[in-house]
């Protein structure tokens, strides 16, 4: 039921967006750069990527430091919208080679180095800043990290004369050429090791098909526990949730049925002696407080929803090679600016369906299309000024500034405009009882009821805690994330919790005659978030010790304060949907005069 916050039309559109996809993309490598072929001679160029550690979590241009410039001059390569957001910035080199021959050639010499540059460079080896190669669309192998397995072309690093000479390569011959399927890169002086130089071998053949040739970079360290740990927490969370569930649907249906089996005499002397949520039947669907702020947040919630579940699933079915950098951020973009629809139609239809008119939905519509995107413009700024000072990659340039607003202005506002307009064509929910015209007051509880709301997150981040930990590895330590199955089931799970905790949280808020219960409903499965921030803080002092300034924390946790806030929305947004279908339901139960 709760799919009516959607339009149709819109699922029809993403469903004819997906068989689109799926009949263009026949390849068997989806997507990423097609093979490339090379013939034996022909000159092969390495590009650089921006400088990284994960002491500062800050990237600089990889020509901050004096390394030698290509005889060209530098040019940059064309960047996606994902890759300019990473603070990815990859320019030519000057270390070029030719396929297939073993050849040892000066490439450039670098100017003497002034004293700054020295200091400079000493500063960045003592915050442990890495070069990041590329060859063939394939990332250098960092060889300091043994889990990492196969051989490829190793390209022996500048020493202090500025020398540049090629070691060995791992491809798969052909009938028409070479493949490049590895690529490492070790350092080393071509003054203080001459027997290095002696020994060089440039290319050895290879038994790794090209298609395979990111096995090496995908495979991910403790699989055995990450796939125990994974089915434990699949096991607890559905044998918890299962027991809850069934408790709460014998509950209800006792009620019910004792309620259904009385004449309208005893149906009424029993509303005036017993207590629970029969009492709050004039009340139930009283409008809430702040009820602006929620159409909004729940709109916002519906759009983040949306587009994490199609990423994922797009991810899942392999569409987001990691061979194409920057080209998962850039998906979750574009489809937070399409979805707009469906968050305007759900924000306006739920605005209606309340208020029982559709004046001011263009209000709605507004505040909408700004709110989610609005916070995160707001911190995201906040931390570009000090990337900005820091002369850091990582920081947003002012044109790309002017790209997002205008994506923002000319897709998503427009469409969250169309959808709200669809949501007051729509046929609002019809309540099934009548609110009184005086409120009735709520009586004194226990305990306070933000205490229950707070320890019910508890519950659904039992079901992502695990998974959190290898995604803030990748993004955090540099690892390759791929195991998107699990996270799809991961997201499945923690739809299907949330909305579980919700309903048994409402319940049982309308059983102590608490009538307020839509903010409760949606902090319920929302207050994951709180749970989420507070791992990532845990994750920053005990597992990311090595972040050598405040700066770098200062970033950590403002991308982590975002996505708690995204998952807040779209996490209180199944709560929400859910629980207010089941008390329309509940409550349609029951025979009222």
């Amino acid at each position: 039921m709760a799919m009516l916050f959607i339009s149709r039309g819109t699922c029809l559109v993403l469903l004819i967006y997906m068989v689109f996809l799926g009949h263009v993309c026949n390849g068997f490598y989806l997507p990423g750069s097609y093979m490339h072929t090379y013939s034996t001679g022909q000159e092969i160029f390495a590009k650089v990527n921006s400088l990284t550690s994960i002491e500062t979590e800050l990237p600089f241009s990889y020509y901050s430091l004096p390394y030698c410039l290509p005889p060209g001059g530098i040019k940059k390569s064309a960047e996606n919208l994902g890759e300019l957001l990473m603070g990815d910035q990859i320019d030519n080199s000057p270390y070029r080679f030719r396929m297939n021959i073993n050849e040892s050639v000066f490439l450039c010499t670098t100017h003497p180095l002034s004293e700054h540059e020295v200091k400079l460079l000493k500063q960045r080896t003592r915050d442990l800043y890495q070069v990041n190669m590329i060859l063939d669309n394939l990332p250098a192998m960092r060889v300091f990290i043994h889990e990492y397995e196969g051989t490829g072309v190793q390209i022996l690093g500048t020493g202090e004369e500025g020398m540049g000479v090629i070691s060995a390569a791992d491809d798969k011959k052909s009938s028409s050429g070479y493949e490049i399927v590895g690529f490492e890169v070790f350092p080393c002086s071509v003054k203080y090791e001459p027997e290095k130089m002696a020994k060089l071998h440039l290319y050895d053949e290879s038994n790794v098909r090209w298609p395979s040739r990111w096995d090496a970079y995908l495979k991910m360290e403790g699989a055995r526990v990450h796939w125990f740990s994974i089915l434990n927490s699949l096991m607890v969370i559905f044998f918890l949730a299962g027991i809850v569930f069934v408790i709460f649907l014998r509950t209800v249906r006792r009620d019910l049925t004792r309620y259904e089996e009385l004449d309208k005499e005893s149906q009424a002397q029993m509303n005036e002696e017993l207590s629970g949520w029969k009492l709050v039947v004039g009340d139930v669907f009283r409008e809430p407080n702040n009820s602006k702020l929620l159409y909004v947040m729940i709109g916002d919630g519906v759009q983040i929803t949306g587009m994490a579940v199609v990423t994922i699933i797009f991810a899942a079915f392999g569409f987001m090679s990691p061979a194409s950098r920057g080209m998962l951020l850039t998906g979750m973009i574009i489809l937070y600016l399409f979805l707009g629809t469906a968050a305007g139609y759900a924000g306006v239809y739920l605005w209606r369906t309340i208020k029982g008119t559709s004046e001011g939905w263009r209000s709605v519509s507004w505040s909408i299309a700004f709110f989610f995107p609005g916070i995160v413009f707001v911190i995201l700024t906040a931390l570009n000024f000090i990337l900005w000072g820091s002369n850091s990659t990582g920081a947003i340039p002012i044109s790309l500034y002017f790209i997002l607003l205008a994506l923002l202005f000319c897709i998503s506002v427009p469409l969250t405009l169309l959808g709200g307009y669809l949501g007051t064509r729509a046929e609002p929910v019809q309540y099934p009882v009548r609110t009184n015209q005086i409120a009735r007051e709520i009586p004194a509880q226990k305990y306070p009821s933000w205490l229950l709301v707070i320890g019910a997150g508890t519950l659904p981040f039992g079901t992502l805690f695990i998974e959190l930990f290898f995604i803030l590895s990748s993004i955090w330590l540099g690892r390759f994330y791929y195991v998107f199955g699990f996270l799809l089931v991961i997201l499945l799970l923690l739809v299907v919790v949330c909305a579980e905790v919700s309903v048994v949280l409402t319940y049982m808020h309308l059983c102590v005659e608490d009538w307020q219960w839509w903010w409760k409903a949606f902090y319920a499965s929302g207050s994951v978030s709180l749970y989420v921030f507070l791992y990532s803080m845990k994750y920053l002092v005990f597992d990311l010790k090595s972040l050598s300034s405040p700066v770098s924390a200062i970033l950590y946790l403002g991308y982590a304060l975002i996505t708690a806030i995204a998952i807040m929305l779209s996490t209180g947004t199944i709560g929400f949907i859910t629980s207010f279908y089941f008390v329309h339901y509940l409550f349609s139960s029951v025979k009222i005069d």
